[in-house]
């Protein structure tokens, strides 16, 4: 019986044209039985265009749950399409499982056999036969993409038109051949394919016109325009003008375009394009010629005067550039706005400048290193907006964050300001204040970070200084006098002048040094009696890094008055007792409150040798309390108020250590410690001067 369908099956296949037996496929020790702990691993693949079926024609497994134990696994293209196991007859195997097993066109099917231990009656197995056939693309929506005919033959598929198309490149759209070169015709007549019929398909077409240069093509469209357009207004299908000066259009839609459409050009091309649906009339148009004439817009973002709706040849207009726009004139950047031009029997506008954004690029920062500027894609043409900021902490913006590129070119502050800010130094807000007291004659030494100003000179003279921003420290005139410019050190953020590995000591050479003008020079000396303008300006080499433990102080308001009484802090680096014979300077910054005292006490200065009396000006003050002074070795450095305490900042240098009579220790009632200041107050102009033509 078996043998019987096995024939009568293999008699079906070779009646069939379109399949290919090609082998058969069967359990191991098929029809015998199969054996415990078998397997089999079978797969083929089909030829493009074709696929591959396996036709089972006998079944006979151990059936089992999910067919666990014994079991065939069909996969298409490594997805499972089939599970079998048990016993199945030939009619449902025809029509309940063979019906599934094919693969995708040229693609691969894969049999998996397996058996286990535990089968208590043989069974038989299976068997069937595979074979190969043509798949009909034409069939198949997904498969063949022709727009007009389809052809099937084995392993693949053509496309063929309709009478009047012709098929495109890709070998299976079909459009019309509407591409035309009509140049030289001074007159005539354009029309979509099948006009007034519904236009083609698919259509890309293109007429090119093209007369005489002192002559301009315009079109005559016919009432009747008919474009396929979406709902939302969008141009499905399109006509277009495209001219040397630009594309005019996309058209669309059921209204024509003005007539006559004049195009300002003797060489034009119409293109016409259709998608794969749509029913639509299309267009017709006539064209002919007229004399050239230069249309009212000679170049985008600009204005014409005088202006008409067309000029002829020998007409000069003046172009002038939109706001925010300039002037490129062969590539260059051209300032003014305007410029003339003349219109030309072909047409053309000559001179043809374009009108470009202003640009006003990225602000110069005088190598300024500090100040930054944040410019959002680096975009700096008109309107754009710049940000600035200081990179440091210690010190601030001062002036507008925010500039705008204006029309001119030039970035100006949202406040109407075109200087560019700055980045000052935060002054006198010391990071580590204290509110313990002390002083220098016998003093305790100040803590790193509390006096970020101070700075030490040690030679040619023994002195201190103040340090007002970056670049500048103030002191006195008689520590620098007669000292070559270049030659001075400083050295800051330290409070012990010993210690050269103090971490965070900085040592700082000068470029430059400016005596106050009305200083007499000379060597200072005990014999000296006039300190009057003791101040001078020491410029930096090279900008100091300020931090923590390097900071400058306030400068005070311009001729300040210093109050009597009023308490301040001396600082310094001199001798703590004028009375030690060995007269050691302090190896630490100390410091002492102080107080202003009147000018009275100030006018009774004191007498040195040959009994010259000091001379005192409204340029000092002097200052000083019981058992506390500044000291030999303090000159230069300063006295800053309010007096040095916890919250008091900011601090202003209101005094510079000038002179005075031998400090020393007396008794707590005693008030004979005095010294003499130079009143920072009256040269605060003379400094901001010096510093801004030196920086200049």
């Amino acid at each position: 019986m078996i043998m019987f369908r096995l024939s009568l099956l293999l008699l079906q296949l070779l009646c069939s044209v379109d399949s290919l037996l090609l082998g058969w496929v069967e359990s191991p020790g098929y029809p015998s039985g199969y054996p415990a702990h078998s397997s089999l691993n079978w797969s083929r693949c089909a030829p493009k265009g074709q696929t591959l079926s396996i036709k089972l024609i006998h079944l006979d497994m151990e059936d089992s749950q999910d067919c666990e134990n014994d079991g065939i696994k069909v996969f298409s293209n490594e997805s499972l399409i089939s599970i079998l196991c048990g016993q199945k007859e030939y009619e449902e195997l025809q029509t309940a499982v063979n019906p599934f097993l094919f693969s995708s066109p040229g693609g691969c099917l894969r049999l998996v056999f397996h058996s286990d231990y535990s089968n208590i009656k043989r069974h038989t197995g299976f068997k069937g036969f595979y074979t190969i056939q043509d798949f009909d693309e034409c069939q198949d929506d997904q498969s063949s993409e022709c727009t007009h005919f389809c052809h099937n033959f084995i392993g693949g598929y053509r496309c063929s038109c309709r009478h009047g198309y012709h098929l495109a490149e890709d070998k299976q759209t079909c459009t019309v051949s509407c591409t035309e070169d009509l140049s030289g015709l001074t007159r005539g007549e354009i029309s979509s394919t099948s006009w007034p019929a519904a236009y083609a398909e698919n259509s890309n077409c293109q007429y090119t016109l093209s007369v005489e240069e002192d002559l301009q093509l315009e079109l005559h469209f016919s009432e009747v325009f008919d474009v396929e357009q979406s709902s939302d207004g969008q141009c499905i299908d399109l006509l277009s003008i495209v001219t040397p000066s630009g594309t005019l259009g996309p058209f669309c839609g059921q209204t024509p375009p003005p007539s006559p459409l004049l195009t300002h050009s003797n060489h034009i091309h119409i293109r016409f394009i259709s998608d794969g649906f749509g029913t639509n009339k299309g267009f017709s148009l006539q064209f002919k010629t007229r004399d050239n004439v230069c249309g009212p817009v000679v170049t985008s973002h600009s204005t014409v005067t005088p202006q008409k709706q067309e000029y002829h040849r020998g007409h000069t207009v003046t172009v002038t550039c939109d706001v925010g726009y300039v002037v490129y004139t062969e590539g260059t950047l051209d300032l003014s706005l305007q410029y003339e031009t003349t219109c030309q029997s072909t047409g053309m506008w000559t001179p043809k400048y374009p009108c470009e954004l202003v640009d006003c690029g990225l602000p110069l920062m005088r190598g300024d290193s500090i100040l930054q500027v944040d410019s959002p894609g680096q975009k700096t043409l008109y309107n754009n907006t710049i940000q600035f900021n200081c990179n440091s902490e210690y010190y601030s913006l001062k002036g507008d964050d925010t500039y705008i590129c204006n029309a001119s070119g030039v970035w100006v502050s949202v406040s109407g300001k075109v200087e560019m800010p700055k980045c000052v130094e935060v002054c006198g807000t010391p990071s580590n204040e204290i509110s313990s007291l002390g002083r220098i004659l016998g003093g305790v030494p100040a803590k790193l970070g509390e006096i970020p100003w101070q700075l030490l000179i040690k030679s040619p003279n023994r002195g201190g200084a103040s340090l007002i921003n970056d670049r500048w420290a103030v002191t006195a005139a008689h520590v620098v006098d007669g000292v070559e410019e270049t030659s001075l050190e400083l050295f800051g953020g330290l409070v012990d002048g010993a210690d050269s590995m103090q971490p965070g000591r900085l040592v700082i050479r000068s470029s430059r040094i400016i005596i106050h003008p009305a200083y007499k020079k000379g060597i200072a000396s005990n014999a000296q009696t006039n300190f009057d303008n003791d101040i001078a300006l020491v410029k930096f080499s090279s900008r100091v890094n300020l931090g923590v433990n390097l900071l400058p102080i306030c400068l005070p308001e311009v001729n300040s008055d210093v109050l009597e009484n009023e308490l301040g802090t001396v600082s310094g680096m001199g001798m703590t007792d004028n009375n030690n014979q060995l007269r050691m300077k302090s190896r630490y910054l100390k410091y002492a409150h102080i107080t202003v005292l009147s000018l009275a006490a100030c006018r009774n200065t004191p007498t040195f040798s040959e009994n010259q009396a000091m001379t005192f000006t409204d340029n000092m003050f002097c200052a000083g309390a019981s058992g506390k002074d500044s000291c030999s070795g303090d000159s230069g450095g300063p006295f800053f108020t309010p007096m040095l305490s916890a919250g008091a900042s900011p601090y202003y240098l209101t005094g510079i250590v000038s002179w005075g009579p031998p400090c020393k220790k007396e008794s707590i009632n005693s008030h004979t410690n005095k010294g003499y200041y130079t009143k920072v107050a009256n040269y605060v102009d003379w400094i901001r001067d010096t510093v801004e033509k030196e920086e200049s």
